[in-house]
């Protein structure tokens, strides 16, 4: 697949800003857990925060092509940044343009996509990770108020988010058809953030257990219909995971990148490591691989713009895309030999934040469960 001269011209654009203000100061955030937030409103400005959403709504007016793009050059200078413009983009900002009311639109989807205010999604719980229909999170209703009441786990951005989109049981006795979706602002009595993940990588992301007790919010909050929030979460996971695969092939580039530029300068036996042909199809698989991977997020970002069904392809892309990652980054820490398990190449903090990529947005073997579903309607 080629880009148009506008989706080359988005890529080029991010990659510079990325190669000038992000990487100089990845491995600093990495170290101290910093939130950058001064970088995050540039790249609010630049569009980041609300890629595929109309301009009218505060929007890049952009589509999930340029998404992964735009999601590929962040992750390629650090992996938690681009993790929280991910969620921001999707499943927030997507489920908001596909299930909120106008007012909604209004009052949250305008400031998310413009980057005035960041969003979380509250779906995963300290016993419910891959059986979503299982949650516990309830809401209550109470007159013109709903009353939240449980606890999520591994939510990106709840310490900084503004705004959460929170998946609630509001019927015990109708399963997944049980499950509502709710906004609610983090300022809200009864949100708190109860406890901040000590994690392998991503240290420039905040990862959060969040309790809500007794957190009351107007039934106006509400996403569409009781019953519907299992349905719109499974919309916003599908764009979710073409960024996720984005972000692998990011961090995967980075990492090659790295190896690449090692393997010229660092000589072995008289000559440089990339003269050896064991280096030379080491660095050229991992090549392969990463670009294999970006075709078919290309691929399955273009189906989703063009309105067509992606679930398969996306949880392949996904899937692939991922497990791809960890091996090339395993491969770059392999080339730099003993100097890629230490803090002072990039190598060794690429490998620790690419491995969450297996992980969320549906494990690997989620992904391979809807792919196998695909295949046998």
């Amino acid at each position: 697949m080629l880009l148009s001269q506008e989706h080359q011209m988005i890529r080029d654009a991010l990659r510079t800003f990325v190669r000038e203000t992000i990487v100089p100061q990845a491995a600093a955030w990495d170290r101290d857990g910093t939130f950058p937030h001064d970088v995050h409103r540039q790249l609010a400005g630049l569009g980041a925060y609300g890629v595929a959403v109309p301009e009218a709504y505060g929007g890049a007016g952009l589509d999930y092509l340029a998404l992964a793009l735009i999601l590929e050059e962040i992750a390629a200078g650090d992996g938690g940044t681009s993790t929280v413009i991910s969620v921001n983009n999707c499943p927030v900002c997507s489920m908001l343009m596909a299930f909120a009311s106008e007012a909604q639109k209004q009052q949250w989807l305008v400031p998310l996509a413009r980057g005035d205010k960041l969003g979380a999604f509250c779906l995963t719980e300290p016993h419910v990770g891959s059986d979503a229909a299982a949650l516990r999170t309830t809401a209550t209703r109470d007159g013109e108020h709903y009353v939240l009441n449980g606890v999520k786990q591994f939510i990106t951005s709840g310490q900084h988010g503004d705004v959460a989109i929170v998946m609630a049981v509001t019927d015990k006795s109708a399963g997944k058809r049980g499950i509502s979706a709710f906004l609610v602002p983090t300022d809200t009595p009864g949100y708190t953030v109860a406890r901040l993940e000590e994690k392998l990588g991503q240290h420039s992301s905040d990862t959060a257990q969040i309790l809500f007790e007794n957190c009351r919010i107007p039934a106006a909050n509400r996403l569409g219909d009781e019953g519907e929030g299992y349905r719109m979460a499974l919309s916003g996971l599908e764009g979710g995971r073409i960024g996720i695969a984005s972000q692998a092939i990011g961090m995967a580039r980075a990492a090659l990148e790295a190896a690449l530029a090692y393997a010229k300068e660092r000589e072995s036996f008289g000559q440089p490591l990339f003269q050896h042909q064991a280096v030379q199809f080491r660095l050229a698989d991992m090549a392969t691989q990463i670009e294999v991977a970006r075709q078919m997020v290309w691929h399955a970002a273009a189906l989703k713009d063009a309105g067509l069904p992606c679930l398969k392809e996306a949880a392949m892309a996904k899937l692939f895309a991922s497990e791809m990652a960890e091996r090339v980054c395993s491969d770059a820490i392999q080339v730099h030999g003993g100097y890629g398990y230490v803090s002072d190449f990039p190598v060794e903090r690429i490998y620790r934040d690419v491995r969450v990529c297996q992980i969320y947005e549906g494990t690997s073997d989620i992904q391979k469960i809807l792919i196998a579903r695909a295949l046998a309607q």
